[in-house]
């Protein structure tokens, strides 16, 4: 039987909302394994001078986790 844990992150890029969710998985790896998705919940963007300069996400991310098979 699988069991999975969900995390809520916030992430930011300048590049654009799907840069945000990869360095938001990116991020995460550095210290969870098993990533299996991640789910978008909201996102926004800053804006200076008209121009959007940072786009936000709020995500949750799911990942397994692995029990040792020696307790």
């Amino acid at each position: 039987m699988s069991i999975l844990k969900v995390i809520e992150v916030l992430a930011h890029s300048t590049q654009s909302w799907e840069d945000a969710a990869q360095q938001a998985v990116t991020e995460a790896a550095k210290t969870v394994k098993n990533i299996k998705s991640i789910y978008i919940k909201d996102k926004s963007a800053r804006v200076e001078n008209n121009q959007i300069v940072e786009y936000r996400i709020d995500a949750k991310i799911t990942f397994e986790i692995v029990h040792d098979a020696n307790p």
